[in-house]
């Protein structure tokens, strides 16, 4: 049997990283046996519907490199790919399910469970024992056929213990006295989470479902479905969630940073990838730098862990500094470019982009690191202080009146030239190279720390602007 798995999110919103995970998951199970990734809209639950949210998983899972193979922007053999487009087949799989004996018509003027995602993952306490459970089935399809509003309940008729095994926790046991006989259809015809997926699940030939651990509880009700219609379950691999510290799951609701926050913080998708895979899985070796392609050939579902991840904001940071270093300069400056907007001044972008690419973890520093560039901020002369260098306001004063007159002269304005004109001063008037250098770069700067020494900063910002700047530094400090 061909490897098929799906990813199922409801358009509710941004990308949380726990669904990106599900998803990548999902993805590299398929992947690495040659099988077939589908993507899969699950918006029965109307109220909690986002406008664009569906455009946004979209360009989630396409900005990562997570192309599906089957789903409602390219079709398939499957679909349709929108649960709301097969509300038809649902309440003709729940009329047979209460026709089987897997399920009843409910008439009560009871509130509906809610079906969303979230709220069904976990069974509820408080069983409702419904009394048209009872009621012959002949009788209540004669009340459904008379147009009186119903919804579909499960039956739990089973006594003792359902068994069923998990790729990730092996063999699982959980007493069917402990499961609610939950609504399957709704009365506006629409279905829960708990049918619709099963429902799904079997028509699309699913092979393998990775859901968040918080389902186990719920998977003897899925396995009492197929079992009724006579179907065979797919293989379920059972993650652990993931947390922001070890009482608390990393949650949007929480204020904790969706997919596209971590982008907007500067954070490049593919570490955001790379990182989220270790987040419960790992190599069986040190490696820890995985790009997808490297992902689909090395993963297996046997090394998935059963406890939680803490999501390291860290250790993501790092990753993503290993990335950014790993691109090519034309990549990197790319990426870089529109960081420089509020720069309006006519300086050498592309050497500014050299000097920033080893120095930074996230593309936000740009901001941070280059903002001097758009003015010099205000100083006090102590920041010339530096026993290292071994200079003093005096000091800095005497060096900048030394190099005024003769960086007016140097005609090939590179690194290595002013390198070399800023060392044969210090040479000729017997002063250490830190004492030239050092107040140099703070004239140009008026920061204690730069991406980038005194000449570095020269060239970008160029000979004109250059010397501007110590000529400001140099009546400062008069």
């Amino acid at each position: 049997m061909k490897t098929r798995t799906r990813f199922a999110p409801s358009p509710t919103g941004y990308m949380h990283i726990g669904n990106l995970r599900t998803a990548l998951y999902e993805y590299l199970i398929a992947k690495s046996a040659g099988g077939d990734f589908i993507l899969r809209i699950e918006d029965t639950d109307q109220k909690r519907y986002v406008e664009g949210a569906t455009d946004i998983i979209y360009k989630t899972l396409q900005r990562v490199g997570m192309n599906w193979d089957e789903g409602p922007d390219i079709g398939g053999d499957y679909g349709p790919y929108v649960q709301s487009e097969r509300r038809g087949i649902y309440a003709d799989y729940a009329h047979k399910l209460v026709e089987l004996g897997g399920a009843h018509y409910c008439f009560c003027a009871q509130k509906e469970e809610n079906d969303s995602e979230e709220e069904e993952g976990a069974e509820s306490h408080n069983k409702f024992h419904d009394p048209c459970k009872h009621i012959p089935l002949e009788e209540a399809k004669k009340r459904v056929a008379a147009g009186e509003p119903f919804v579909v309940r499960q039956n739990i008729n089973k006594k003792g213990t359902s068994i069923f095994h998990d790729v990730v926790y092996g063999d699982i046991e959980i007493d069917y006295d402990e499961l609610d006989e939950g609504v399957l259809l709704k009365s506006d015809g629409l279905p829960t989470y708990n049918f619709a997926n099963v429902i799904d699940d079997h028509l699309m030939e699913i092979s393998h479902v990775v859901r968040g651990n918080e389902y186990i509880s719920s998977t003897p009700k899925y396995n009492l479905i197929y079992e009724a219609f006579g179907w065979t379950p797919p293989v379920y691999v059972h993650v652990p969630p993931v947390m922001k510290d070890a009482q608390h799951k990393l949650s949007k609701r929480n204020g904790d940073a969706s997919f596209q926050d971590l982008v907007a913080k500067g954070y490049l998708p593919e570490a955001i990838l790379n990182y989220i895979a270790l987040l419960g899985w790992n190599p069986g070796d040190e490696r820890e730098i995985f790009s997808l392609q490297e992902l689909e050939k090395c993963f297996s579902s046997e090394r998935l862990n059963k406890s939680p991840a803490i999501f390291d904001i860290t250790k993501l940071t790092w990753m993503n500094g290993c990335y950014i270093r790993n691109l090519s300069a034309d990549e990197f400056h790319k990426l870089a470019e529109p960081y420089y907007s509020n720069i309006k001044k006519n300086i050498n972008f592309k050497a500014l982009s050299n000097v920033l690419q080893p120095r930074i973890e996230t593309l936000k520093q740009i901001e941070e690191e280059t903002d001097f560039f758009v003015e010099v901020p205000e100083y006090d002369l102590s920041l010339y202080e530096n026993k290292k260098m071994k200079t003093n306001p005096e000091i800095a004063a005497k060096a900048l009146n030394l190099v005024l007159p003769i960086l007016k002269k140097v005609d090939e304005w590179s690194n290595e030239n002013l390198f070399e004109t800023l060392k044969n001063i210090a040479v000729a008037n017997e002063m250490k190279n830190g004492q030239i250098l050092y107040p140099v770069r703070i004239a140009l700067s008026g920061k204690e720390t730069t991406p980038g020494g005194a000449t570095e900063l020269a060239v970008i910002l160029g000979k004109e602007e250059t010397l501007t700047r110590i000529e400001k530094a140099i009546s400062k400090l008069a």
